[in-house]
């Protein structure tokens, strides 16, 4: 009996040291992001409780500002909820991407994991996914430890709001999108990857400043992964 205890101990250290290390480019990224969002959140007037219970209960960093905005604005609930929606449309993508490695999970296992999938979560299990581990204990301990490190990051922002006045002097918005070069360099394998990301970027940014919003994301996702696809296709 300790023996057995004994090496589901020692199973277990070995994954929560495997999943703070896989996990360490998301905190970093996190919380910054998550104390700037605290910032805007009791800035804009939401109470402690909601700014917390929202990092806690929706967990989507983009979809957080959004509402932040809309709410400020006065927008009603049901267009805060829509507008989410929308944004967060990707989520069905990278979902139908990781289905194939979960067929063997339960459905409350799912929707855990489901709850707890970002784009950065996401970013790290795709890589971890097709090398074959699929071990629930890591997978869950890196999405806890990412969604811990944003509502750290949140609650620091909270604390901090009353002392900030601007946050964009402290350049903060640019650790989101420092955190995503870091996680892509982790997955570049060949010169395909390079050509599909470079392609995927230029679309994105070019569809955002013609005016496609959020969706600019989902559209340049769609033909980055079907170029992908050919480009495979013509190295087979």
């Amino acid at each position: 009996m300790e023996t057995t205890m004994s090496s589901q101990k020692i199973r277990f250290n070995d994954a929560l040291m495997s999943a703070i290390k896989q996990a360490l480019p998301i905190v970093l990224g996190f919380l910054p992001v998550g104390f700037a969002y605290g910032v805007l959140a009791r800035k804009t007037g939401i109470s402690v409780d909601n700014t917390v219970l929202m990092s806690l209960l929706v967990f989507a960093g983009s979809a957080q500002f959004i509402a932040v905005g809309l709410l400020a604005s006065g927008a009603s609930a049901m267009s805060v909820i829509i507008t989410t929606f929308v944004v967060n449309l990707r989520h069905l993508l990278m979902s139908a991407a990781l289905s194939p490695y979960l067929r063997k999970w339960s459905k409350l296992e799912l929707a855990a994991f489901g709850f707890q999938l970002t784009d950065e979560s996401f970013a790290v299990h795709s890589t971890r996914f097709a090398k074959g581990d699929v071990g629930k204990s890591e997978t869950f301990l890196i999405n806890s430890i990412a969604q811990l490190a944003w509502v750290g990051g949140t609650v620091l922002g909270i604390v901090s709001s009353s002392l900030i006045s601007d946050i964009k002097p402290m350049g903060l918005d640019y650790a989101l999108p420092a955190m995503f070069i870091a996680l892509l360099i982790f997955q570049i394998k060949d010169r395909t990857h390079v050509v599909v990301g470079v392609i995927t970027g230029l679309i994105s940014t070019a569809l955002a400043l013609g005016g496609a919003g959020q969706w600019n994301v989902i559209i340049a996702t769609l033909i980055g992964a079907s170029l992908g696809v050919a480009l495979s296709w013509t190295k087979k």
